[in-house]
């Protein structure tokens, strides 16, 4: 793929903060979502590409736009065909209630190198570069704390292990306090805290847990462009679901997917812009004069570069489409 189409995919996660950031604390997660994936669609129309949509907000007789399956870009002969994952608002009731670590991300990759993941759950594990090698989904819990901590050079009481509050995770929260490491709970937004395993500063070293399965390949493209270790297995909850992950070309529905089942090759570029603030970016800033902010990453599995990107809009130069 043309490296510039690094920077066209932030144009498109760009537009999908700008439209959904002004929802922030309506108390109203569905047009905020709307406005989300009204604002990346738009742009995506613009883009000299030939997409497919193979994580996106549903089957196309549950949603209007970004749906599975759907054909992205200008689609004219000589564009690139790829897979596309979207994840237009990643944390929802994050920017509905007023709340941080909300983000607008998009993976890109080679037709075929994204899995078709169901929407269903997914185990996951994820960690930084470090975690390569190291942590392991088949382990007991306690195994990869300790594993980890010895990687990174800390004490297992430093390592902080983070996951979903949700109920079906109190068996995990005994284990991470049992063993002396910190347990860091969030709320929703399981890509953009995957991603910050593999920042020091973010303060999190190890994610684990039970989230969606479309979020998990996101998490994966992202963590392969940025040289971190993310693996998964799905967790089907019924008959139809455990054939639907067999109609995937599965062998077994509880296969191990490793970071080259989720997002395979070494050509894929993951971006992300802020939509509220957080731990990895910062959130959309409203000015006068109708101008705004945004902050933005983008990244390349094939060249490792990882680049951080602040833009100012000035709203009356653009056209509708893209706020």
């Amino acid at each position: 793929m043309d490296r510039e189409l690094a920077l066209n995919i932030v144009r498109v996660t760009e537009a999908a903060a700008l439209g959904c950031a002004k929802f922030m604390g309506r108390g109203d997660k569905e047009i905020a979502d709307q406005a989300a994936v009204d604002g990346m669609r738009s742009m995506f129309h613009v883009l000299d590409i030939s997409g497919t949509v193979v994580i996106g907000e549903g089957e196309m007789d549950e949603a209007p736009m970004l749906y599975i399956g759907e054909k992205i870009g200008r689609c004219c002969d000589g564009n690139p065909e790829i897979d596309i994952a979207v994840d237009p608002l990643d944390g929802t009731s994050l920017v509905a209630k007023g709340l941080p670590n909300a983000l607008s991300v998009v993976a890109v990759a080679p037709k075929g190198c994204l899995l078709h993941a169901p929407d269903m759950y997914m185990d996951k594990i994820a960690a930084g570069p470090r975690g390569v090698g190291v942590i392991d989904i088949t382990a007991p819990l306690e195994d990869n704390i300790r594993n980890l901590a010895k990687a990174l050079g800390k004490d297992v009481s430093e390592i902080t292990v983070t996951m979903l509050d949700r109920p079906r995770h109190k068996e995990y929260i005994d284990i991470v306090r049992r063993v002396g490491a910190r347990v860091k709970l969030f709320g929703d937004g399981d890509v953009a805290t995957a991603i910050a395993t593999c920042f020091d500063d973010s303060g999190v070293d190890l994610l684990v847990g039970k989230g969606g399965a479309p979020e998990g390949v996101i998490a994966a493209a992202a963590l392969k462009c940025l040289g971190g270790e993310f693996q998964g297995r799905l967790a089907p909850e019924t008959e139809e679901e455990k054939e639907r992950c067999l109609s995937m070309g599965l062998e077994k529905y509880d296969k191990i997917l490793t970071m080259e089942d989720l997002a395979k090759g070494d050509d894929i570029i993951f971006a992300a812009t802020g939509v509220s603030d957080g731990e990895l970016l910062k959130g959309v800033r409203y000015y006068a004069n109708n101008r705004a902010k945004t902050y933005s990453m983008v990244t390349r599995s094939k060249s490792g570069t990882i680049r951080f990107i602040d833009t100012i809009h000035t709203f009356d130069k653009k056209p509708k489409y893209a706020y």
